[in-house]
């Protein structure tokens, strides 16, 4: 079931209610919560990277060793929090708290504890999983002593043999009962688009999963045009239009074993003009990718867009705007920012609002406080104008601008 958040539009309800991370980067001990849209609002370099990766690090490790997931990061030592520049790794704790995942399943739960040993090297201390389904409560609890697995486990015949430094919720997340939790986690989506990866010519692959920066957009076009239904490529158009006017269409194209886009742009009195990638402005690319993350098949369980306004022209904002509220119709979609202008929209209430601060290497983030939902409430001001203020305070009482 969805609710709706004004003007008729309905939203998804919020899956992913609740995420715990200690000792994730710069984020030393978080709880956050979260509703569908959720804006995190920060300045650039107080780590909504680092906050944003935590959805990308989860997602990859449902479907990727736990091994190369931290070894493409650096090693335990770079993705655990330390406390100085010579202090030891810490204990890295991630955890999150899904709500009806399925109509099977209520509720499910996801805890684990990775500790540092000698050198780079980690295992893992504890895993935890929790599912609460129509036919009853499933889930294990692994624990690492001395090398080896102690399991504590409700499905008979479950007891995945795993090394130490593995997940076992990939290898049991076949089985029905732990399937919704695995697909979920595994389909997040965090995206953060780079339109030289756009502009340059692409290596065509299967089109099922955009890239994190974009770099296969043309591949996903694709598949879209040959699966979704026509009513998906008239507004991927409608879309793309309503932020640069005049655009008539975009398609993939083929130059030799490669792949490109062209775009078809309208011009007054004259015939339609073809342009490709390497014509087109950073603000248009990125808006492509954009709109092709909400669109492309399978659809994310939760998106995640970090800073959608980089190179974008304020006026175009609104429909940005437009794009994501359409997005948290059909998934969960988290957004990080430092635009007033992203923030103006009347329809952000403080509900949807995470303020996100930085102090002394730590990253905090927060709900609004209570000024600020009093003016959000009473119409007083928007989130943008508070922004622009630096009336926009956490209820830690930090502001947004806070270093």
């Amino acid at each position: 079931m969805g609710r709706r958040a004004g003007k008729g539009v309905v939203m998804v309800d919020c899956t992913l209610r609740r995420m715990r991370l200690i000792g994730f980067r710069s984020l030393s001990s978080q709880d956050v919560d979260f509703d569908n849209p959720t804006f995190v609002v920060g300045p650039n370099g107080s780590g909504k990277s680092n906050f944003t990766d935590a959805f990308a690090f989860l997602s990859e490790a449902m479907v990727s060793p736990l091994q190369a997931v931290i070894e493409r990061r650096g090693g335990f030592s770079v993705v655990s929090h330390r406390t100085s520049a010579r202090g030891r790794p810490a204990n890295l704790t991630l955890s999150v708290e899904l709500q009806n995942p399925d109509s099977d399943t209520t509720r499910a739960s996801y805890y684990i504890d990775l500790r540092p040993r000698r050198g780079n090297d980690f295992e893992v201390a504890e895993e935890i999983c929790g599912v609460q389904r129509s036919d009853g409560s499933h889930g294990f609890r692994r624990r690492t002593v001395k090398g080896a697995n102690r399991w504590d486990i409700s499905v008979d015949a479950l007891a995945p043999a795993v090394e130490p430094n593995a997940l076992a919720l990939p290898l049991v997340g076949g089985d029905k009962r732990f399937r919704p939790l695995l697909r979920f986690l595994s389909g997040m989506r965090t995206y953060r688009i780079e339109p030289e990866a756009l502009r340059a010519m692409q290596d065509p692959d299967g089109g099922t999963g955009l890239r994190s920066d974009g770099r296969n957009t043309a591949s996903v076009l694709r598949e879209i045009q040959r699966k979704s239904p026509e009513r998906d490529r008239t507004r991927i158009c409608q879309l793309l239009e309503s932020v640069v006017p005049g655009t008539l269409d975009v398609r993939p194209k083929k130059h030799g074993n490669k792949l490109t886009l062209e775009f078809t742009q309208n011009r007054v009195a004259a015939e339609p003009v073809k342009f490709e990638a390497f014509s087109m402005s950073d603000g248009t690319l990125r808006v492509l990718g954009l709109i092709t993350a909400v669109f492309q098949r399978p659809a994310p369980s939760l998106l995640v867009i970090e800073e959608p306004e980089a190179s974008m022209h304020a006026g175009a904002l609104g429909s940005i705007l437009d794009v994501l509220r359409l997005a948290s119709r059909s998934m969960q979609v988290v957004v990080t920012t430092h635009s007033p202008d992203i923030l103006d929209a009347r329809w952000i209430e403080a509900r949807h609002l995470r303020i996100l601060s930085w102090e002394n290497g730590v990253t905090r983030i927060g709900r609004v406080s209570q000024p600020v939902r009093t003016a959000l409430a009473q119409h007083l001001m928007g989130a943008g104008e508070l922004l622009r203020s630096n009336a926009l305070t956490s209820d830690e009482g930090t502001g947004s601008d806070s270093r």
